[in-house]
């Protein structure tokens, strides 16, 4: 099969570079593995209980990406309300910080304790150390108490691996601006930004949300697609990119009876795993560049989800399971995200999220096993009882997070180098980077990706870089009219000041 542009991926970046593509009236065609779009932002529907691969929130400082949510969903897009809270000894912390909260939940001696050993690192460590690694970056931010209560225990639940191993660009990309400093300010401003009137997403109060979750939207796009020459073909493996100096020839995949198909194109736009994609190159890439890749790691996931005969369980979307002494580490309430998600009104679903790696002995266990211990506890911490639980099921998601380790820095380098030299194969997305993207910068990727084809020359690896993202990634609205070409930076920044902002969302 012919086509101009072959997409591999369809979850939010590769579909949105198609959906940007038929803005300029190019047809492509999605190549994706699952049985369902969407990748890690698909909607899973049991039984009518519909539920997210953990939480998405609709927020995005770009307001094109507001743009595009509103044109596919229209007024299926709702605005939420946010209460997310940590679980820690039995008491609810309010997140973001609530003086009052907090003081009731640690107690008078632990709260001075923690405004303490933040005062004796400001004092006595600030710039000592360099921050090297997750642990470092985080008690220069916050003091090692506050850090070790709030901090480490869910951190290490999520990742698997101690905190010192863990790149301290974790810190800087998904938390950037914010110290306990900044907490104590919003908590009593109630501002929701920072000094330099930058908008906090780590504390924002309210969202969007697509009516029947985040599958919604990019099911809605799929067909969208479909019906302007852009097919979205399910269970298609790239099991094969081949290419000839410098440049991609095509895609070769295989569906679930062994049937392998060939995509020749003029571009290509990839969102797989890294790993997998330098896997694939036919001919082979050098050792080092292989050697680099087969050294990315990525975290598993997996949910486990109870049906529960009760209207209301807790207020809040989601909950952060801090207690050491269970695995779990995030419940998802999907009725406080959307009223629609859950199909009898008078019960509530929930989402029991647990960070595993594949070669775990939990990754194995029969749905069975993984339900009773999601029950298990679910009921030691006091959130529900057993006799509540009308059924459930188990979902898996494999290469969910990509790794941010001490070495990921130097063996991503080598394969940007590497896939730097072809002329016609961009990457994308969260996995497509390894970078821990959010949905809406995944898209961004994906637009950015889209319009280098139609001769712009943007970095789309620039996407969540701090400043990057939020300065520069505002950009405007393309007409078919219009051929896309490089914008300065001052040009970016005009655009973006232009813009209308529609509603926030991620």
């Amino acid at each position: 099969m012919n086509t101009k542009t072959v997409i591999i991926g369809g979850g939010p970046a590769g579909l949105t570079a198609a959906y940007e593509l038929n803005k300029f009236g190019k047809s492509s065609v999605i190549l994706e593995a699952d049985q369902q779009v969407g990748g890690i932002s698909k909607t899973v529907n049991y039984k009518g209980n519909r539920f997210d691969i953990g939480g998405h929130r609709f927020f995005s400082k770009v307001p094109y990406i507001n743009q595009v949510w509103g044109e596919i969903l229209k007024e299926d897009l709702l605005t939420c309300g946010r209460l997310s809270r940590i679980l820690y000894k039995n008491h609810f912390f309010d997140y973001p910080l609530k003086p009052l909260n907090a003081l009731t939940g640690l107690g008078l001696q632990e709260a001075i304790a923690v405004v303490l050993s933040y005062a004796k690192t400001k004092v006595w460590h600030w710039g000592i150390e360099p921050d090297d690694n997750f642990e470092q970056w985080m008690i220069h931010r916050f003091g090692y108490k506050l850090y070790e209560i709030f901090f480490k225990t869910y951190t290490e639940k999520v990742w698997g691996i101690p905190c010192t191993n863990i790149s301290a660009d974790w810190a800087s990309q998904r938390i950037k601006n914010f110290s306990l400093l900044e907490a104590i300010r919003n908590a009593f401003s109630n501002s929701g930004k920072h000094r330099d009137g930058e908008i906090i997403t780590t504390i924002i109060d309210q969202f969007q949300y697509p009516r029947l979750g985040p599958g919604m939207m990019w099911e809605h796009c799929q067909r969208f697609l479909e019906q302007n020459n852009s097919p979205t073909l399910l269970g298609e493996w790239a099991t094969s990119i081949v290419h000839h100096n410098n440049q991609v020839l095509e895609v070769i995949t295989k569906d679930k009876s062994g049937n392998k198909t060939s995509f020749s194109g003029d571009q290509f736009i990839s969102s797989m795993p890294l790993r997998e994609l330098i896997m694939c190159m036919n001919p082979i890439p050098p050792k080092h560049v292989l050697d680099a890749a087969r050294q990315l790691r990525y975290r598993d996931y997996l949910t486990v989800v109870l049906v529960i005969d009760r209207e209301d369980i807790f207020p809040d979307n989601w909950i952060y399971i801090h207690t050491p002494k269970v695995k779990l580490g995030r419940i998802q309430n999907y009725k406080n995200w959307s009223k629609d998600m859950v199909k009898n009104p008078r019960y509530t679903t929930l989402g029991l999220e647990y960070f595993l790696w594949e070669k775990d002995e939990e990754w194995n266990w029969p749905e069975e096993r993984l339900i009773e211990l999601g029950i298990r506890e679910c009921t030691e911490i006091g959130i529900i009882k057993p006799a509540e639980v009308v059924e459930g099921t188990v979902v898996r998601m494999k290469k969910a997070y990509p790794v941010y380790d001490l070495n990921y820095t130097e063996n991503l380098e080598i394969i940007k180098k590497y896939l730097g030299s072809f002329k016609n194969l961009q990457t994308v997305g969260r996995n497509g980077l390894h970078r821990y993207n959010n949905q809406d910068h995944s898209m961004l990727t994906g637009i950015y990706a889209a319009r280098n084809i139609m001769g712009s020359k943007y970095d789309v690896w620039s996407v969540n870089t701090e400043k990057d993202y939020i300065e520069e990634g505002e950009v405007s609205t393309p007409t078919t009219m219009e051929r896309m070409t490089p914008l300065s930076m001052a040009q970016l920044l005009s655009l973006g000041e232009c813009a209308r902002v529609v509603l926030d969302g991620l």
